[in-house]
Parts: C-alpha cells; structure tokens; sequence
C-alpha cells in the first residue's frame, strides 16, 4: 500500500517519460545554437565560461562577448521562472509549470523566424528558455537532475552505481539506470539536433517546440 502511495503522489513533471522529452529537447536545442547560431552552446554555460575568458585574455572583446550574453541571458531566465514558480504556484486553471513550458515554446518559435544575423539574439533566447526549462523540471522519480545538461547527471548516475556495487541495493542501481537513462536521451536529442540543424537551417528548432508541445500536453492531467 506505501509503494501504490507513493507512485499514487508523482506528478506527471517528474515522470520519466516527461523528462525523457525535455531531456531530448534540451540536447536539441544545444545542439541546434552550436551549429547555427556561430559554435555558442545555449546550455552548456560552463563551456560559454571558458571561451569567454579565453577570449578576453586573447585581447578579442567582441567574440568574449558572444559568450558572455547567453550566461547572463540564461540566469535571467533561472530568475524570471522562479517568479512564474512562486507567483502561480496555486494557480487551479493551468500548472505554473505548463506556463513556462508554453512560453518557452513561443520564444523557440520565434527564434525559428530570425535569420543568422541575429545570431546573438537568437541564442540568448534559447539559453533563456533553456534556464526556465531546467529550474522548472529538476525531479525525475523522485530523484534531483538536469534537464539541459549532463555533467550533474553523470556525477549523480555514476555515485549511485558506486552505493549498488559496493552494497548491492536495487534502489541505487535503479537511480543510476534513471541518471544514465536521460543522458543516453539527451545525447540522441544532441545528435538529431545537429544533423537537422546543418539540414534545415535556423527554423530546426521547431522541431523542439513540437516536442515541448507534447510535454505540456502531458502536463493536462497533472497527477498520475
């Protein structure tokens, strides 16, 4: 009865099966700002970090800046869903969680309209949406991870396999399967994304706003 409880109070948002979906959006989208939007990552801001400050050792200021955008942009979208999280928290008529999902499709969608000169633009908009995505979704079963990134995953997979191994506990090596499971999905979200990036152009990110739409749909019954 505990266990039918407790699989009874998971909500739809921290379902494998939604995380699964944000996870391959979210390589889509890394994937897609590298390889369109001028080779900056819109969720790997610690790769963003490196090359900022290679650059403004090199003396070159004005690529620095390329990097340096999309970090600021991404932490204002931390800010700016914590907000939505906190203002719409009791919200009866849509999940404050559909919300952000909803606006994070809309900004996608218009970044698939902006032609490459406004790279800059366009990339800071995707780490904003990128932002909101993984301060809105950090549960999978029950377990904290990264929607938009993987090292965090890997550090968390990896001890989990280490507790199973070490004491033989099928929980540990479940949490593993689940940390391991998102950054096999994230990757595939990465590699379709750069392929149909080089494919189609700057309007492949539509392809995540499809994907985000089904997760918001899923969203519709908020409990299972």
């Amino acid at each position: 009865m505990e266990t039918l409880s407790r699989h009874a109070k998971i909500q739809t948002s921290e379902t494998f099966l939604l995380s699964s979906i944000l996870a391959l959006s979210g390589g889509f989208q890394d994937a897609y700002t590298y390889n369109v939007r001028n080779g900056v990552f819109s969720n790997a801001q610690t790769g963003n970090v490196v090359l900022m400050s290679q650059h403004l050792m090199e003396g070159n200021w004005m690529r620095a800046l390329h990097y340096l955008f999309p970090v600021l942009a991404f932490a204002f979208g931390v800010l700016v869903a914590e907000r939505i999280g906190h203002t719409y928290k009791n919200a009866r008529k849509i999940h404050w969680r559909q919300i952000v999902v909803l606006i994070e499709i809309l900004i996608l969608l218009a970044v698939g309209f902006m032609p490459q000169k406004f790279n800059m633009a366009a990339t800071m908009l995707v780490s904003f949406a990128c932002a909101m995505q993984v301060q809105t979704f950090r549960k999978v079963n029950g377990y904290g991870y990264a929607s938009t990134m993987c090292i965090g995953n890997l550090r968390s997979g990896t001890e989990s396999l280490s507790v199973y191994i070490r004491e033989h506990q099928k929980g540990a090596l479940r949490k593993a399967l689940h940390y391991y499971g998102i950054i096999l999905i994230f990757a595939v979200g990465a590699g379709a994304g750069g392929i149909c990036s080089m494919q189609i152009g700057v309007h492949a990110i539509w392809i995540s706003c499809v994907l985000l739409l089904a997760g918001c749909l899923l969203m519709i019954k908020e409990e299972r």
